[in-house]
């Protein structure tokens, strides 16, 4: 029987557990640090996700047989390295590897070193240089800081003056601080926005069921950009022959670009793309579960997944039958108010017990305070359910949205309404 850990405290996480917890082979699970929902069905550790010592020391302390991080932060400062040296198996990619994600200009690299479909960009360490080459372009832009930037560090700009404004505030400002170093500047590609992600072993890829979701605020795609607001699985267009061309095209040649860097790229592989006119196109690469995206997939995947992360940490992916159900998954996040710009915390959370049995709800901002549950964080729950279609999974989630409440709560009420 195995004792397992998972880094990170969002919804993503609290996906993760559960779906570990289905495993006859979990005897505990640890969670650092977790959150209410998590409490409720594993151990919360009261360690932050880059403390890599107090969460090395932690498994070492709970004698744990695997670790799974979710959040891209540790997994870029060698968190997978530095639990390896101590001898303590752990799913995800080591820092060179997570490079893929934490360093923009290395997958830029990456990708057109070894012809990987992606947007035209050229990269500057000199705000004189990128303003410009800036002036130059026509828009719209895509201007992306290179380091890790919360999911903040990405900016459309529809004229000159906005792009010119997002170097201005990346590279002088520093707005993301040491992120800003180097900067991209993208060609903005326009089509259909989708995700494919696979679990890899370095040599074998398995693509997971694909997944939509929806980044802006409010509905019809207005407002700022967040985290993630929803998400469903599977896309009706987004058929197995396209799965096939992309795994073919986009996620097995990035895992062979990074073999022949010479890093075994291990754990899951995200990646982020527009379906152009002239075909498929990376927009980035991620080096972790998807959030939203977790909380709709792992719900459809009917295969033990200690199972399989096992065999992506011992290299024998090819061996482990990896199948999904054949029904679909609607997610929907509700979030505090005024995210994702400033929000209050510490509002009570009602009606989490008058939801339907068969409705999932992963906890994300949330903490306990004795019987009650309140918020702790802009993103709050994602409300799930599954179905025979993404209509039906769609219309129960949303039948049991307003069962939930607290104070300054708001949701898209778009999630999934193409395919209604």
């Amino acid at each position: 029987m195995l004792r397992i850990m998972v880094v990170g405290g969002g919804a993503r996480e609290h996906t993760l557990v559960w779906k570990l917890r289905q495993s006859n082979r979990v005897e505990e699970v640890y969670v650092a640090p977790g959150n209410a929902g998590t409490a409720a069905i594993a151990r919360n550790l009261d360690i932050f996700p880059t403390d890599l010592d107090a969460l090395s020391k932690a498994a070492k302390d709970y004698k744990v047989d695997l670790v799974v991080i979710g959040p891209e932060a540790p997994l870029s400062e060698g968190i997978v390295d530095t639990l390896q040296g101590l001898g303590i198996p752990a799913f995800g990619p080591n820092g060179e590897a997570a490079l893929i994600e934490s360093s923009k200009v290395f997958a830029k690299r990456i990708m057109h070193k070894y012809g990987i479909p992606c947007a035209k960009s050229a990269v500057f360490s000199s705000f004189d240089e990128a303003r410009d080459y800036t002036k130059k372009q026509r828009p719209p832009l895509v201007i992306k800081a290179d380091g890790l930037a919360a999911g903040k560090g990405v900016i459309v700009a529809q004229s000159t003056e906005e792009a010119l404004k997002a170097l201005s505030d990346i590279m002088e400002a520093r707005v993301f601080g040491d992120a800003g170093n180097h900067v991209l500047v993208e060609e903005c590609l326009i089509g259909q926005e989708t995700s494919l992600l696979a679990f890899t072993d370095g040599k074998t890829v398995v693509p997971m069921v694909p997944a939509r979701d929806y980044k802006r605020a409010f509905d019809r795609d207005f407002g700022p950009n967040t985290g993630g607001m929803g998400v469903y699985a599977p896309p009706s267009f987004f058929d197995t022959e396209l799965s096939n061309t992309l795994t073919k095209t986009i996620l097995e040649p990035a895992v062979q670009a990074m073999a022949q860097e010479g890093e075994l790229y291990k754990g899951v592989l995200y990646a982020g793309l527009m379906l152009t006119s002239d075909g498929p196109k990376v927009l980035e690469f991620n080096a972790r579960f998807g959030d939203p995206e977790t909380q709709v997939q792992l719900p459809l995947l009917k295969s033990d997944m200690v199972d399989i992360m096992l065999a992506v940490v011992d290299g024998t992916l090819d061996q482990t039958k990896v199948e999904w159900s054949d029904g679909a998954c609607v997610g929907v996040v509700m979030a505090s108010g005024g995210y994702p710009g400033s929000y209050k915390v510490g509002f009570p959370i009602t009606g989490l017990d008058r939801v339907d049995p068969d409705i999932l709800v992963f906890h994300a901002g949330t903490e306990a305070e004795g019987q009650s549950i309140h918020t702790a964080g802009g993103r709050v729950l994602t409300v799930v359910a599954t179905g025979e279609t993404v209509a039906q999974a769609r219309e129960k989630v949303y039948h049991n949205l307003p069962l939930i409440q607290f104070e300054g709560c708001h949701y898209r009420k778009d999630i999934a309404a193409e395919e209604a």
